[in-house]
């Protein structure tokens, strides 16, 4: 009896080394976890001068093209950037915003370049950071009839956005009979701040950014868009991209420099816009620190 227990004690052992030394021999593969691909960060730029530079700044650069706009795709510091030249104009500005995010999917978009300044205390190379923007040419006119002329002082803002049924006249008019803001994303706007010392040309302030198809040379209208909307600069873009951001719910901040300012006498310098890339550059390090 007991030589039988020896016996199947032997062969149990016998087993599990046998087990032991297959499993030790056995080829195997590790497949390492996947980790979810990094979302860029979109830059853009309506000219040449205003996209370039930061294009020249990324590292494996491919280049695509969609219509009339340019995306520069590449690596900053290892981090997925898109820089697009979107062209001058609120309707170039949102279609090359629309085809970004859905080609793209970016986690946020800085629209930058350069601005025509509004405000008194701003000089040439003074950088705005736009904690709002608004479309400074979506206005209704009063009625006047022929002969009566036009003021445009008169002027009263209509928000394209206020409804689907509210048109110019009728009882959905008066909802449309205001001014819309788009706000600026907080983190962004933060990262901003942190390296507003590295910009040593100018000043950097919060303001608002008015934006419009419209080259505007009249000090008086500078002064009442100033006074009733508060406009601290005038370009053609940020808020159709800020717009655009808002539709589908994507972080968002517009950064201009002053090229010129008739409201003191500052003369036009195109050289402001590399200026603002680079401050742009320090903007994007920071926020992808925070990630």
């Amino acid at each position: 009896m007991l030589s039988q227990t020896k016996k199947v004690f032997f062969v149990v052992g016998a087993l599990l080394l046998s087990t032991v030394a297959t499993a030790s021999t056995v080829k195997s593969v590790t497949v390492p976890a996947n980790t979810a691909p990094k979302q860029p960060i979109l830059i853009q730029g309506p000219m040449p001068i205003e996209a370039e530079y930061f294009a020249d700044l990324l590292k494996n650069v491919r280049i695509e093209h969609s219509g009339n706009f340019t995306f520069y795709i590449g690596t900053l510091n290892d981090y997925p950037i898109v820089v697009t030249k979107t062209s001058k104009g609120v309707e170039n500005t949102a279609a090359a915003t629309a085809i970004a995010i859905e080609r793209y999917k970016p986690r946020a978009i800085i629209n930058q370049g350069t601005s025509g300044g509004h405000d008194k205390s701003l000089n040439v190379g003074d950088i705005v950071l736009g904690k709002r923007s608004f479309n400074a040419g979506n206005f209704k006119t009063p009625v006047l009839s022929e002969g009566e002329g036009s003021n445009p002082m008169n002027w009263i803002p209509m928000d394209v956005m206020a409804s689907e049924g509210s048109a110019g006249e009728g009882d959905g008019a008066v909802d449309a009979e205001k001014v819309r803001y788009y706000e600026a994303n907080p983190e962004l706007l933060a990262s901003a701040h942190a390296v507003k010392e590295t910009h040593k040309r100018g000043k950097v302030v919060e303001g608002t950014i008015g934006s419009a198809n419209f080259w505007n040379n009249e000090i008086d209208r500078m002064n009442w868009l100033n006074k009733h909307f508060g406009s601290s600069v005038e370009e053609m873009e940020t808020a159709s991209a800020a717009m655009m951001a808002e539709a589908y719910g994507i972080p968002f901040l517009g950064i201009r420099i002053l090229s010129n300012n008739l409201t003191n006498g500052g003369k036009y310098d195109p050289s402001t816009a590399t200026d603002n890339q680079k401050f742009v550059k320090n903007v994007v390090l920071h926020y992808i620190s925070t990630l």
